[in-house]
């Protein structure tokens, strides 16, 4: 067999791993969030809302690169921090109270 069938199979190969992982990833997380596919699409394409919950948000972004926590008498602050630019910057700042998402800041 020629050299070139070696590389279309491997490609071939590749691409259906993908599609079958982001299958695999979709019908688990429809699972977990009850059927929604509203949540289930925006988390699969890495979206922020108001109101999303921690643990969508770590399913839509990933796990973050820093945490500053703050808590309050009546309530806790969170800052999720995502792709750090240089020492103590950040391009995504996520900002939770009580464990929602109230606000983002994104730099471009």
């Amino acid at each position: 067999m020629r050299w070139y069938y070696w590389v279309i199979i491997a490609f071939s190969t590749l691409i259906l791993l993908v599609v079958l992982f982001k299958i695999l990833k979709k019908k688990n997380l429809l699972k977990k969030y009850n059927n929604d596919t509203d949540i289930v699409g925006w988390i699969l394409n890495h979206q922020i809302w108001l109101g999303q919950t921690k643990e969508q948000l770590k399913d839509s972004l990933g796990k973050p690169a820093a945490i500053s926590q703050q808590m309050l008498k009546t309530k806790s602050k969170e800052t999720w921090k995502y792709a750090k630019t240089g020492r103590n910057r950040f391009n995504l700042k996520v900002h939770l109270e009580d464990e929602e998402v109230v606000g983002w800041d994104k730099k471009s």
